[in-house]
């Protein structure tokens, strides 16, 4: 359909109305233009615009500059928190709702969204009213929203709010407990229900690359036909102007690492040596290819970082205990770090603690026992904290022993550092969590990330690498994870393509 025909429907008398909008395509022009011009026409109330990440919401705060009397723009998780915090009671939530919601990576949230959607749906009295205070409800992405979220949006349409909702199902890779075929197919099912009970239209023409290069903008876009389709995407046939595939295989003996011969390195390097982002499927991955690059381009951390939330929670559960915040150090630090292993330092570390620290050492054991002493003088967030930063300053000083250990993950190990600033973990996990979530940082101009953490990115160059069958699997998470991958840069993609074991998502022959 054309731009014109979907401007058209948003702007009917239609109580449902949902768009399906490819990645680039003009979902938020069209979202920021129709919210304009709707919150003008209002009798009462203001339009509401609902999206899953606080940089959304940054983009239509830009988009609706001068109308923030009449357009109300937060994350869903923001409303249903608002709703939350009413009704905690009733609902049988803490009071300190904030900082619990943040607990277990965020666990809260889901929570607290099932036990929001089941009190709307019992109480017509509070969709109701939500629904007069918003009687317009535009959502963003909605193929992000989880089935309790869906169900709290769905509330406020029975309350009587009209709801106009964008998604993209082939853009669902929002959370790892969703990898499997059937979590894929049911969100589908639920995608394909609401369309059908909806006014429907979609975005066709791929905006987000004409001034880049057209021509890699309509080939993304009949990839994400076939990929829909569940047919493999034809890499033969005549050259798309700004697509390159690389074909290379991994002679790597570890299963996280990438190694390919000096010919096929070549034209590799000669891709990234420009400003790029270099995307990959997991975070071993990502490693890998930092090694692969000695350490010269830099990891894309973004906003989803679970290794701090991993640690929160032992230093919670083992406050007290030394030995056990000693191994919550441990795994943290194999987790930012490249060359602190147990062999090398873990077990030493432990070992040192559990004895509490009583022969004296010099040296590599010597700069492990700074550590461990500081776990044992506060076996707690505030001793973690100091341990950490006590080894951030050996990494950079290249202390005896430590000259091999490199950080890869400096942000996350400089919030982990700022936990001591608080009065408990989870108070700080919560406050460096929602610092993270408001922020807009930008990755650097050169980059490695997981596809994942470049979801809502663009760039002008994008690197995919490596398309094997081991990142790449015949399955509809995977289908999903290579779109997004495919529609992040505007003017130039590569696709490294493994030879011997390449992805069953590319027909090659």
């Amino acid at each position: 359909m054309s731009d014109a025909s979907v401007a058209a429907l948003l702007r009917s008398a239609e109580p449902l109305v949902v768009i399906e909008a490819p990645a680039g395509c003009g979902k938020t022009f069209q979202g920021a233009a129709y919210a304009r011009e709707a919150s003008q026409a209002l009798p009462q109330g203001r339009v509401l615009i609902l999206t899953h990440t606080h940089g959304a919401c940054g983009v239509f705060a830009n988009r609706t500059r001068g109308l923030s009397s009449r357009v109300d723009i937060r994350t869903i998780d923001s409303l249903i928190s608002q709703v939350a915090t009413v009704y905690r009671r009733a609902l049988g939530l803490p009071d300190d709702l904030s900082t619990w919601a943040y607990r277990n990576d965020g666990e809260g949230f889901d929570i607290m969204a099932t036990k929001v959607a089941g009190y709307m749906e019992r109480h017509p009295i509070v969709r109701e009213a939500l629904a007069r205070r918003y009687p317009l409800v535009i959502c963003d992405e909605h193929q992000d929203a989880s089935e309790a979220q869906h169900r709290v949006i769905m509330a406020l349409r029975v309350g009587g709010a009209r709801l106009r909702i964008f998604g993209d199902p082939l853009q669902a890779i929002f959370a790892s407990g969703s990898k499997s075929n059937k979590a894929m197919a049911a969100a589908l099912v639920r995608w394909e229900a609401l369309k059908a009970a909806s006014a429907f239209d979609d975005l066709d023409h791929p905006h987000r690359w004409d001034d880049g290069s057209p021509e890699l903008g309509r080939w993304v876009l009949a990839a994400r036909s076939e990929l829909r389709a569940r047919r493999p995407i034809s890499l033969l046939g005549p050259p798309v102007a700004g697509l390159s595939v690389l074909r290379a295989s991994n002679r790597a003996q570890v299963r996280t690492g990438y190694q390919v011969s000096r010919d096929e390195r070549r034209p590799i390097d000669a891709a990234a040596a420009k400003d790029v982002m270099i995307l990959a499927a997991s975070n071993d991955r990502v490693r890998g290819l930092s090694a692969f690059w000695d350490r010269r381009i830099s990891i894309w951390e973004g906003h989803t970082r679970s290794a701090l939330a991993d640690l929160v929670r032992t230093v919670r559960e083992q406050s007290g205990h030394p030995v056990g915040i000693a191994q919550g150090v441990l795994s943290f630090a194999g987790a930012i770090a490249v060359g602190f292993s147990p062999s090398g330092y873990g077990d030493r570390l432990v070992k040192e603690v559990h004895e509490g620290c009583a022969r004296p050492a010099r040296g590599k054991p010597g700069n492990i026992q700074r550590l461990a002493r500081y776990i044992l003088e506060a076996p707690n967030h505030h001793g973690v904290a100091n341990a950490l930063g006590e080894l951030h300053d050996l990494i950079e000083a290249k202390a005896e022993g430590f000259d091999v250990v490199k950080i890869v993950h400096r942000t996350e190990l400089r919030d982990a550092i700022r936990l001591k600033a608080f009065a408990c973990p989870d108070e700080g996990y919560a406050e460096i969590a929602r610092r993270r979530s408001q922020a807009s940082p930008a990755p650097p101009s050169r980059s490695l990330s997981t596809i994942h953490k470049a979801k809502g990115l663009e760039c002008d160059n994008a690197i995919l690498i490596a398309g094997d069958h081991d990142q790449f699997g015949d399955t509809d998470y995977a289908r999903c994870k290579l779109y997004v991958a495919l529609s992040r840069a505007k003017r130039r993609l590569t696709l490294v393509v493994s030879r011997d074991k390449p992805s069953p998502l590319f027909r090659l022959a």
